[in-house]
C-alpha cells in the first residue's frame, strides 16, 4: 500500500530490484538428457527417426493381442485398431542397484522404475553425484494412471499378501518423484506434475522457475508413460482424439487424430549459463 500512497514504504530498494530481475531472468543451462522412445532407446535414435520420417507404431498380430487379454470377439469388432507404440525393455529393472528388493520391484509400475532409471542417467550424463553435490537438486516430473497396478490386483494369488501403503508409493503418480528423490537422495523441491498429454513441458517449466527463484540449484524435469499390457490395441470412436487407423500426422493435411503414446524423457539443468 505504501508504494499507492506516495511514500515509497514496502517497495524494495532499487539494487535489490535490479538483482532480483537478474536473478529471474539469468539464463539456464541444460546441462545433461536422457530419454527413451518407441523404436528409439536413446536421443541419438529418436533424432534419426525423426529426421528421417521413420513412423514408431507397430502393427500388432492376432497373436499379440490375444496374449494381451483381448478375446477374438472385441479385436474383430469395428473400430478395432490392432496398433500401438512399444517401449523396449519395460520388464527389466537393476533393482539390487536401487536398493529394492526382488518383490519390491516386482510391485513396482515400470513407469516409476524407468523413472527412476532414467534419472539416475541423465545425472550421469551431466556428470553430476548427488550425494557430493553441495546444493539443492529439484526433481519434477509426472506419469499416467497406472495400469500396472490393475495387473497386480488380477494376480493376487500368485503374488498373495498385497500391502496397501506399498502399493501406493510404487504405483500412484503422486509418489512417482518422491520416491524418486528419495532413492537418489535429491535435497531439493521433489513435485509431482499432472496436466495430462503437457506434464513433461509444464514439469520443465516449473523446473525453470524453482531455479531462477533459488528453490533449486540444479533440476531434473521430465515425464514417462508406459501402459502394460503393451500389445492391447484400442477402439477408435469417431470425433476422439484417437486415430481411426493408428497412424499419427502431425503438420499433414491427412492428419485427423493421434494415438496413445510411451515413452520416457528427461532434462537436466542448472542455472549458470545459457547453451543454444
Amino acid at each position: 500500500m505504501g508504494a499507492h500512497n506516495g511514500n515509497g514504504a514496502g517497495r524494495p530498494s532499487e539494487p535489490r530490484r535490479r538483482s532480483e530481475l537478474k536473478r529471474r531472468f539469468e539464463p539456464i543451462a541444460i546441462i545433461g538428457m536422457r530419454g527413451r522412445f518407441p523404436g528409439a532407446n536413446d536421443l541419438d535414435a529418436y533424432w534419426h527417426n525423426l529426421a528421417n520420417g521413420v513412423e514408431s507404431i507397430a502393427d500388432l498380430t492376432p497373436e499379440e493381442i490375444r496374449a494381451a487379454g483381448v478375446p477374438d470377439a472385441v479385436s474383430r469388432l469395428p473400430g478395432f485398431v490392432n496398433r500401438s507404440p512399444l517401449l523396449d525393455r519395460v520388464d527389466e529393472f537393476d533393482a539390487e542397484f536401487f536398493g529394492f528388493s526382488a518383490r519390491d520391484a516386482a510391485l513396482t509400475d515400470p513407469q516409476h522404475r524407468l523413472f527412476l532409471e532414467t534419472c539416475w542417467e541423465a545425472l550421469e550424463d551431466a556428470g553430476y553425484e548427488p550425494a557430493t553435490y553441495p546444493g539443492a537438486i529439484g526433481l519434477f516430473g509426472g506419469c499416467e494412471m497406472s495400469t500396472y497396478l490393475y495387473q497386480l490386483h488380477q494376480n493376487r494369488d500368485a503374488l498373495q499378501y498385497l500391502d496397501g501403503m506399498q502399493l501406493m508409493v510404487t504405483n500412484d503418480k503422486d509418489h512417482l518423484c518422491t520416491q524418486a528423490s528419495y532413492r537418489l537422495d535429491l535435497r531439493g523441491p521433489s513435485i509431482a506434475v499432472q496436466t495430462t498429454c503437457s506434464t513433461s513441458l509444464v514439469a520443465v517449466s516449473l523446473a525453470c522457475e524453482s531455479l531462477h527463484v533459488g528453490r533449486s540449484d540444479m533440476a531434473l524435469a521430465g515425464g514417462v508413460t508406459v501402459r502394460v499390457p503393451q500389445r492391447g490395441g484400442y477402439f477408435y470412436t469417431a470425433g476422439s482424439i484417437l486415430s481411426p487407423d493408428g497412424h499419427c500426422r502431425p503438420f499433414d493435411a491427412n492428419a485427423h487424430a493421434c494415438t496413445v503414446g510411451v515413452d520416457l524423457d528427461f532434462t537436466f539443468a542448472d542455472d549458470r549459463l545459457l547453451i543454444l
